[in-house]
């Protein structure tokens, strides 16, 4: 591709990969600008973040080669199937060395351990065909001609059309656009806690049987979804045989995550466990941070302002509150914990008492409700780790239907899960794809403009 004309792609997470290959098969010459560091190098920090309990703000869990997707479980299940090629997206794994099981899995799932290799690969192709990865370039600004974008600033300036990929976490974006007046708006989020079982129990409760998945099964997966107050309560990113990770991208903030290695063959299960959360539900909320910021961000100032509440009752570090599963639905302070998974440190906090009203009540009667539906789930052998916020990106970079354009910025293609569009690895590849397509579109349209001119 080289010489040919370029495409900005800002994020080299699942839906900057996808868009950067489908731009090279369309004959266009991707430049990949990600904040982070590569996918190994990543790994350093990742183990900092336990070793001194301080986190890098650009390289970390959430930021960095493979976005948030590739250290936070692999799975590659999706319902977004109307909305594009998925199984090309398995595909184009397959070809950068993921295993063929993942084209005939009900519920496909590469493993934290063996993807950073598959995404060096895709880095490897995107290099060899003609494009640039850039490491450790952050984007700070658009370049604007009237009312298109004609480039984007960071280490320099980089000219051509800009495709948004920055992933849910990416809160500098959104307030440098909310400030530069492109049209954003707040979105609904989920936010609760990683709920982690012992593997054993939840193998036995799934396979009814004392003795669990045996020799041959696989670590058993649940899904409990529930309606509280007219609210979704439900699961969610559950991970079999997993961690439960440390995925704060600042200081002063407590995130918690879960992944699962290949494997799936940890002594631990878990799965988020949330409500649903609508802008709406945050106007009579008393909230000094979500009370003093425009609109449109003020779904993002709840998700910080739960974030750093979390971190001062973690003791100011990364050791993470939590609470036994049936003391937090009896309104207990846990004597004591379980082990866990979570490698900086658990602290007992009573999170039935300093979790917002709407979060924890609804928890509190949903869990009831998923111990009926399964006996022996609701259990003080599971323990209750706060908080988690990053369902989904708390603001949608507004585009039309149609171009997947910017509704009033040309050249500016909104994509994958940090422009509100996406809901995990491949549903924001797939979304990346479309997002290369139509910018190849719009550059076809005005070249064909220019020759007529």
């Amino acid at each position: 591709m080289e010489g040919r004309p370029q495409v900005i792609v800002v994020g080299a997470g699942p839906g900057g990969l996808f868009a950067a290959l489908r731009l090279i098969e369309l004959g266009l010459r991707p430049i990949v600008l990600e904040r982070g560091k590569d996918v190994h190098e990543r790994k350093k920090d990742l183990a900092n973040i336990t070793k001194t309990q301080k986190v890098d703000a650009e390289s970390n869990y959430c930021f960095g080669e493979g976005g948030a997707g590739a250290y936070s479980d692999g799975k590659l299940y999706t319902r977004s199937k109307k909305r594009g090629n998925t199984d090309k997206i398995l595909n184009v794994f397959c070809q950068h060395g993921a295993s063929t099981a993942i084209l005939a899995d009900a519920h496909p799932h590469i493993g934290t351990d063996r993807l950073p290799k598959v995404i060096e690969a895709m880095r490897n192709t995107i290099i060899n065909s003609g494009g640039e990865v850039h490491f450790k370039t952050k984007m700070t600004q658009l370049i604007l001609d009237g009312d298109k974008v004609v480039g984007c600033v960071a280490d320099k300036e980089y000219r051509g059309p800009v495709i948004l990929a920055t992933g849910h976490s990416a809160r500098d974006v959104y307030r440098y656009l909310a400030e530069a007046k492109v049209e954003i708006e707040a979105k609904g989020i989920a936010v609760g806690v990683r709920l982690e079982h012992p593997s054993h129990l939840i193998d036995q409760i799934q396979y009814h049987s004392k003795q669990g998945r045996g020799k041959y099964l696989p670590a058993a997966e649940y899904s409990m979804v529930t309606q509280v107050d007219g609210r979704g309560v439900y699961s969610f990113c559950m991970c079999p045989g997993g961690f439960v990770i440390p995925a704060a991208t600042d200081k002063e903030q407590i995130v918690v995550n879960g992944m699962s290695p290949a494997s799936r063959g940890t002594a631990w299960s878990n799965s988020g466990m949330v409500v649903e959360v609508r802008p709406e539900d945050l106007d009579n909320v008393k909230n000094e941070n979500c009370n003093n910021v425009s609109p449109e961000l003020k779904v993002m100032a709840f998700q910080e302002d739960l974030e750093r509440l979390c971190w001062q009752q973690g003791n100011m570090k990364q050791t993470a509150p939590a609470q036994r599963m049936v003391d937090f639905v009896s309104g207990k302070l846990s004597y004591d914990l379980p082990k866990s998974s979570y490698a900086p440190g658990l602290v007992s906090s009573p999170l039935h008492f300093w979790l917002p009203k709407m979060i924890s009540k609804r928890l509190q009667e949903g869990f009831k409700v998923f111990g009926r539906q399964a006996h022996g789930f609701l259990t003080n052998e599971a323990v209750l780790i706060a908080v988690e916020t990053r369902t989904s990106s708390p603001v949608r970079i507004v585009r039309d239907r149609e171009t997947l354009q910017h509704v009033r910025i040309q050249g500016l293609f909104p994509c994958g899960e940090g422009a509100g569009y996406a809901g995990g690895i491949v549903s924001a590849g797939v979304d990346g794809e479309r997002c290369a397509e139509a910018c190849a579109r719009m550059m076809s349209s005005r070249c064909h403009l220019d020759r007529t001119e």
